[in-house]
């Protein structure tokens, strides 16, 4: 539970598909927070759920597979807890294996093919702690073997997207957060 300062709207509140991801949400993660929060504007929840996750995340051209790497990649970067629970469960959906996500941060080293490791060195470029991140011609090259331009942008966007509203969740309070996570709010730094 977080100590967000926004309304939080009752699940009997919520419309049906918005039920069922907060019945998921406290399955997996024991709080509900950032859908009741996200259900205060309609629209906002309306487009991250049905263009972002269903028709970018789970129907775009790249498959799942590598769009939950890059998800959980940058869920352990930036520490979010809520998002490591869920998109741990996730990505098993998709496929990955224990010992894939067990081995995310030592991934050079783990059990993924070399086209499972250039989508996790991009989600490194794209973390939001990485402020030299940068698409390199050593990189791109290990990215070309596998991905078309179009894949990367794809890649890149989800990434993008998901850090952004990573840190979203991190300011209006929504998530909790691992203990190494970096962000740390103002009010609870003075």
């Amino acid at each position: 539970m977080t100590n967000t300062l926004m309304n939080r709207v009752p699940r009997e509140q919520l419309s049906p598909e918005q039920q069922a991801g907060w019945d998921r949400s406290k399955a997996i993660c024991e709080d509900t927070t950032i859908l009741e929060v996200f259900a205060n504007s309609p629209k906002a929840s309306k487009m991250f759920a049905q263009h972002f996750y269903k028709e970018l995340f789970f129907e775009g051209d790249v498959p799942r597979r590598y769009k939950e790497l890059v998800r959980y990649r940058l869920s352990l970067i930036h520490g979010c807890h809520y998002c490591n629970l869920n998109n741990r469960a996730s990505s098993k959906e998709a496929g990955l294996t224990e010992a894939e996500l067990d081995a995310m941060e030592d991934y050079e080293n783990g059990p993924f093919s070399d086209a499972d490791k250039a989508v996790i060195a991009l989600a490194e470029q794209l973390a939001l702690t990485n402020m030299a991140g940068s698409l390199t011609p050593a990189l791109y090259a290990r990215l070309k073997q596998h991905f078309s331009d179009g894949d990367i942008v794809e890649l890149s966007m989800v990434g993008s997207i998901l850090g952004g509203m990573n840190k979203m969740a991190f300011v209006l309070d929504l998530v909790a957060k691992e203990e190494y996570c970096p962000f740390v709010p103002q009010r609870a730094a003075e």
